[in-house]
């Protein structure tokens, strides 16, 4: 079994510094790896990155990262970024990375994502320029997680993730009003998602919503904003088959359980 850890929407800031240190510090007693869904900061600014990169340094599993709305919100998402880097947090856009696990290969492929709806009740690029942009945004946000979900497959990993902080699907919106789900996220992730395979998709953003979603080809989805999952981190178990990706693990079917913190 592989242990991710997996928590968005932290929101850090100077005045909320070293809040999630003590249960992140004890993290690889309880996870293989941690997953960061985006909105890590308050107003994404140089020096709230810095107080994210200090929560998360040194924790003695991988970090992964996605950035999210409020990360972009000061145009210092490279600052943000570089923080983090200088972490050893992995920041991902439109990119995968492989983590081993104990001689398993764990693949996780990211992107933050971006609004336009669901099916039957999306956006299209149509009209305005500005409309057109809007979609076509979102469009190679998803584009670029397929390929990178596509890209982990031929690179033989036992297990793939998807990492995004806005939503794939409206299930784990449910809670939220239903107004805003054309910000919330779009069914392009979930279908990107689904093209190029994954075991979990993981993403934040929705903090009225629900944990638990799927897409439609059957991927778990699940919702880990901080206030969905009221605790420092959401534990999930993800089988690893064996004679791939190098691991000898259980072959388990759908086994999901959620660690409380």
């Amino acid at each position: 079994m592989i242990r991710v850890a997996a928590v968005g929407d932290i929101h850090l800031g100077p005045a909320s510094a070293g809040t999630l240190r003590p249960a992140f510090e004890k993290i690889h007693e309880q996870a293989d790896l941690l997953l960061l869904a985006g909105d890590l900061t308050r107003h994404g600014t140089a020096e709230e990155g810095e107080v994210v990169a200090r929560e998360v340094a040194g924790l003695g599993v991988p970090v992964v990262a996605v950035l999210g709305n409020h990360d972009y919100q000061s145009d210092q998402e490279a600052e943000v970024t570089a923080a983090l880097d200088r972490a050893g947090v992995t920041v991902l856009e439109g990119e995968g990375t492989v983590v081993n696990v104990g001689g398993v290969r764990v693949g996780v492929a990211g992107t933050k994502g971006f609004g336009g709806g669901f099916a039957g009740r999306s956006g299209g690029e149509f009209g305005e320029p500005e409309m057109k942009d809007f979609i076509r945004y979102t469009r190679r946000c998803a584009e670029g997680l397929r390929k990178s979900l596509t890209m982990l497959s031929d690179a033989d990993c036992a297990v793939r993730i998807a990492l995004t902080h806005y939503a794939p699907v409206p299930d784990t919106l449910a809670g939220e009003p239903l107004e805003i789900y054309p910000f919330l996220g779009s069914y392009l992730l979930a279908e990107a998602i689904d093209e190029g395979g994954a075991d979990l998709a993981v993403h934040g953003h929705a903090h009225m919503g629900t944990e638990h979603g799927m897409t439609g080809d059957g991927v778990r989805v699940r919702n880990v904003a901080q206030p969905v999952i009221g605790r420092a981190f959401a534990v999930y178990h993800l089988p690893v088959h064996a004679g791939d990706g190098g691991g000898d693990g259980d072959v388990t079917a759908g086994a999901d359980r959620v660690a409380a913190h």
